[in-house]
């Protein structure tokens, strides 16, 4: 029986206010309107960004359903929709690529005017697709991947290889690329080069595993959790810091690991205001970079010395890892269906739906890489 048109009833796990568990709620999906598409979800990722909304870090409208990383089936599509039909295998993208944009046109350019990183809790219809009992639910990222079905802009959609396993895949909607091309896309690291990653969670493994491919020497991973060095090692790191262990501020600690020069590339990828300033002090002064891929908290500031960067370091945000993300989803997918990088030693949980409140505590406890929840 074709559900093409219809209200979808489903299971979403609502945000209702910070600080407290998600509810297993049912909840109502509108069919797409023109240029959007709605999507059967058959795995999302548990990811640091979803959590930062629920620890009140990043602001946003309540209620709410979160989730940004994920991998599902076309279940209908609204009008004038070409770019995917039902039955497609797809990647919802929280950083669109509608093409029309300033930005979708700058050759460098990734950040299209369709998302939502402002977190208006609409789609760009200004309407919601979700409610329960009458009351509307604000989505996330304009994709809310924590519900069995979701809608989506055209824009924020690409297919993928029928083949591949969404419980795997899905990584490549966020913490994979994210992680990857911070290394490869935003930093440009060069062969031979030394970098340092701050934070070796999901994300930071996977800059990790994108200096390693760009044939950097040395790849200094730094985290207060000594638990995550093995797996930082199994990724590529060839050494591993924990500030922790040491009275002297972190990035001294590296400047004597590398002669007193600074490593050419830094990377905060943790969304904290210390570790990014730290990172940027990491690097040399002047030809180094520093790249911030965490989400940093909506009411912070930092302050810092200007002649940190005067003597010439370069201090830069990455969204998405730079990718173009209509452009490079199917293809890292190619990539990895290929063998060129795995995704498997990300994935340390598999968990069903039901069980996501688990998922954050394995993150906040630092017990998890990714939990991944499938459907």
């Amino acid at each position: 029986m074709s559900t093409a048109g219809k209200v979808i009833k489903c299971k979403a796990a609502v945000a209702w206010e910070v600080k407290k568990p998600l509810s297993i709620e049912q909840v109502e999906v509108a069919p797409p309107k023109a240029h959007e598409v709605r999507i059967k979800i058959l795995a999302s990722g548990v990811c640091r960004s979803d959590d930062h909304v629920l620890s009140g870090a990043l602001q946003v409208k309540f209620p709410i359903i979160l989730g940004h990383e994920a991998a599902g089936v076309v279940e209908s599509v609204g009008e004038g929709v070409t770019c995917v039909k039902p039955g497609d295998k797809v990647i919802p993208l929280f950083a669109p690529q509608c093409g029309e944009c300033s930005t979708c046109k700058h050759p460098r350019g990734n950040l299209c005017k369709m998302g939502d990183l402002a977190a208006s809790g609409v789609m760009p219809d200004g309407t919601s697709k979700f409610t329960y009992k009458g009351q509307q639910i604000h989505t996330f990222a304009g994709t809310s991947t924590f519900a069995e079905y979701t809608v989506v802009h055209e824009s924020a959609v690409v297919k993928i290889d029928a083949t591949a396993p969404p419980e795997k895949v899905c990584l490549i909607g966020c913490g994979f690329s994210t992680g990857y091309g911070a290394a490869i896309n935003s930093a440009k690291v060069e062969p031979g080069s030394t970098c340092a990653v701050f934070g070796l969670g999901g994300v930071g493994l996977s800059t990790v595993m994108g200096c390693k491919a760009a044939g950097a020497s040395r790849i200094i991973g730094v985290d207060i959790n000594k638990d995550k060095f093995p797996k930082a090692k199994e990724m590529g790191a060839t050494e591993c810091v924990n500030p922790m262990d040491f009275k002297k501020p972190i990035n001294e600690v590296l400047y004597g690991l590398t002669d007193g020069e600074g490593v050419d590339y830094s990377f905060e990828v943790i969304g904290r205001t210390d570790t990014m300033t730290a990172a940027l002090a990491s690097c040399h002064m002047n030809y180094g970079t520093s790249v911030v891929v965490g989400v940093p908290p909506s009411a912070s500031e930092i302050t810092f010395s200007p002649a940190l960067i005067f003597t010439g370091r370069t201090w830069k945000g990455s969204i998405f890892g730079g990718w173009k993300s209509k452009e490079a989803v199917p293809k890292l997918v190619s990539d990895f269906m290929g063998g060129k990088f795995a995704l498997e030693p990300l994935i340390t949980h598999t968990l069903p739906f039901d069980k996501i409140n688990e998922g954050f505590e394995l993150l906040r406890s630092g017990k998890s890489i990714r939990s991944v929840l499938v459907f």
